[in-house]
């Protein structure tokens, strides 16, 4: 018999995805208190440029970031790495 890895139940799935997108909703929501404490003057932000101080720009470029390093490694490097299929033939 087969060995089940812990992916292979929908439930654990479902269960990990749920637990992404409330990490996700959790961030976004500390980004607002952050905007607002600083839009108060109770604490600082070290801003750099403008776009910055945007409502989940950290979440939005981080989300970006990684869905253009997908595509670029899956368009761009693995053409320059593959293999033919009888390589080792």
């Amino acid at each position: 018999m087969e060995r089940q890895h812990i992916f292979d139940n929908p439930k654990n799935v479902t269960r990990l995805l749920a637990t992404f997108f409330t990490i996700v909703v959790l961030l976004l929501a500390i980004d607002v208190v952050y905007i607002v404490a600083a839009n108060h003057h109770l604490i600082e932000r070290h801003m750099v440029f403008q776009w910055e101080g945007w409502w989940g720009f950290y979440c939005f470029f981080g989300f970006v970031a990684c869905v253009v390093l997908v595509l670029v490694s899956k368009y761009v490097l693995r053409p320059l790495t593959m293999r033919k299929e009888n390589y080792y033939d």
